[in-house]
């Protein structure tokens, strides 16, 4: 009877040492992904805020112009990748030359979508047809991360609408 008892006692210890665990890293990996995206989200708006010129490339893909202390220019491309086949598949990265790529976040599904607008005299946005009229940017993405002990655990982050300060615009 006592050996019956202790097991279920080891049990019930092992089973809540398991859960504690299991909850840990899952908060860890959420903390991470928050944290990742927060970077990555900062490193994007002050390139944003800092571009003379934006090229859409497409729904994923955008390049912007920024000035160099040397009063050149150089261009940075932020994009997500979404071919199965490559290394850097469901990554948001940001490529600028002549330094490599650079993966910002990891795991990014596949609902990653940049958006641009325009402002009319009055302040209002509405959505920009082309690059010339663009003033404002947002990019809109959800990481996941699927760990072995636990649920896949998800950040969705919608940035704000960063202004590009330094780009003319025609309407």
């Amino acid at each position: 009877m006592a050996t019956a008892l202790g097991v279920f006692v080891v049990a019930g210890v092992m089973s809540s040492f398991l859960f504690i665990g299991r909850s840990g890293f899952g908060a860890e990996n959420y903390n991470d992904m928050q944290n990742t995206t927060q970077r990555a989200l900062e490193l994007f708006a002050e390139d944003a805020r800092a571009a003379s010129n934006i090229q859409w490339n497409n729904s994923q893909s955008i390049t912007f112009t920024l000035p160099t202390v040397t009063n050149a220019t150089t261009t940075v491309t932020y994009a997500y990748d979404s071919n199965a086949t490559s290394p850097t598949y469901q990554c948001f990265y940001r490529l600028s030359s002549p330094a490599p790529l650079q993966v910002l976040v990891r795991g990014v599904t596949t609902d990653f979508a940049f958006a641009r607008y325009k402002l009319d005299s009055s302040g209002n946005a509405s959505t920009a047809g082309n690059d010339l009229e663009t003033k404002q940017i947002q990019l809109t993405l959800r990481a996941q991360h699927t760990g072995s002990t636990v649920v896949t655990a998800s950040n969705s982050a919608v940035s704000a609408c960063y202004i590009l300060r330094n780009k003319r615009v025609s309407n």
